[in-house]
C-alpha cells in the first residue's frame, strides 16, 4: 500500500472498539437482543482500561487526497487492513461523522431478514406493493438477489415490515451497527433516520462480515455475501453496495464493501457530497481508484471513468 503520514490512534468507544480490535477475541460478545445499558457501559470501560490492545494505526494518504482533489469532490475514504490492523485513507475527521446509511443498509437488512425468517432465501420473490416508484425498474416484484442489484427500495421496505420493529431493533443491536437507533417506522429509518453510521463504523462492520464473524448462521452470511459480490480477478474478489442519503443538502453518496485477497480482508467505506443522481457513478469510480492506488486492486486494473 502507498504510505502517508502515520499516527497511532485508539478508536473511540462509539466506534465499537472492542470489536474492531482483532487482538482481543475474548471481548467479542454478540447477542440477539438489545444490550442492557450497564453491560454497554462495562464494555466501554473495558475499552478504556486496555488501550494498548485497541491501538489502530491511521495513515492519512496524500495519494488518496490527491484523487479527491483532482475530481473536486468533498468526502472521505477509509480502508481497514484487518491483517495489518491499520486504517488508511483520506479525511479522518469526516470518517468519524455519522450519516444516514441509505441503501448501504440493504446489507444488514438482508442479514437480519434472512436470519429472522422474514423471507425464505435470496431468490424468493417479494411484492413491491403496486404503488408508483421514483424509478420504473422498482415497479416489479423481485427477489433480494435482483432487488439489491438495482437497489430497489420498496422490496427492502417489504422485507423490513415482515421483520418488524422488535426483531429489527434486536438485529441491529446484535450487529452493533452505527448508533443503533431505528425509531418507530420500520420501513423508513435507514432512509430518513434516525439510524446513522460513520465510515469508520462501516469498515468495522464489514471487516467482521468479510470474515464471516457476524452473530448469524454461516449460511445466512454466505447468502448475503453472494448477492453483494461485484467482480473478481486473479486472487481477489470485490464485494460492495452503494447508497444515497438524500435528506442532506447536498446528499451523501456511499460506496462500502471489502476486497478479499486469499484470507486477507480489506474493508472500505467512501462517502462524498452527492447533489444529484447524475453524480452517482463518481462513487464507485473514485472508490476503485482509491483501492488501486493503495495496492488493494492490482496495478493493471482498469478503472472505468464515471459517466
Amino acid at each position: 500500500m502507498a504510505a502517508g503520514r502515520t499516527a497511532s490512534t485508539a478508536l473511540r468507544p462509539a466506534w465499537r472498539l472492542p470489536t474492531i480490535s482483532w487482538q482481543a477475541p475474548a471481548l467479542h460478545v454478540f447477542v440477539t437482543h438489545p444490550v442492557h445499558p450497564m453491560k454497554r457501559l462495562l464494555a466501554l470501560l473495558l475499552a478504556l482500561v486496555i488501550p494498548a490492545a485497541h491501538a489502530v494505526d491511521w495513515q492519512e494518504s496524500e495519494e488518496i487526497a490527491a484523487l479527491f482533489k483532482a475530481r473536486k469532490l468533498n468526502g472521505t475514504f477509509v480502508l481497514y487492513d484487518v491483517a495489518g490492523n491499520r486504517l488508511i485513507g483520506h479525511n479522518r475527521t469526516r470518517g468519524q461523522v455519522r450519516y444516514i446509511p441509505a441503501s448501504t443498509f440493504k446489507i444488514p437488512n438482508s442479514l437480519i431478514g434472512l436470519a429472522a425468517g422474514s423471507v425464505g432465501g435470496v431468490d424468493v420473490v417479494l411484492p413491491y406493493g403496486g404503488k408508483p416508484q421514483p424509478l420504473k425498474e422498482w415497479e416489479q416484484d423481485l427477489s433480494l438477489r435482483d432487488a439489491i442489484r438495482i437497489s430497489s427500495v420498496p422490496i427492502y421496505q417489504e422485507l423490513a415490515r415482515r421483520t418488524g420493529l422488535a426483531r429489527m431493533r434486536a438485529g441491529i443491536a446484535a450487529l452493533q451497527y452505527g448508533n443503533e437507533q431505528i425509531g418507530s417506522h420500520v420501513d423508513r429509518f435507514w432512509l430518513d433516520g434516525p439510524l446513522k453510521i460513520s465510515a469508520l463504523e462501516q469498515v468495522e462492520f464489514l471487516a467482521r462480515f468479510g470474515q464471516l464473524q457476524l452473530p448469524y448462521p454461516r449460511p445466512v452470511q454466505l447468502s448475503v455475501r453472494e448477492i453483494i459480490f461485484l467482480e473478481t480477478g486473479d486472487h481477489w474478489a470485490l464485494y460492495g453496495k452503494t447508497g444515497w442519503a438524500t435528506p442532506y443538502k447536498p446528499g451523501i453518496g456511499w460506496w462500502v464493501g471489502w476486497v478479499q485477497k486469499g484470507d486477507e480482508i480489506y474493508a472500505f467505506a467512501l462517502n462524498i457530497d452527492m447533489p444529484g443522481m447524475a453524480d452517482g457513478p463518481k462513487r464507485i469510480e473514485l472508490g476503485k481508484a482509491c483501492l488501486k492506488t493503495l495496492g488493494v486492486l492490482p496495478a493493471d486494473y482498469r478503472v472505468e471513468p464515471a459517466r
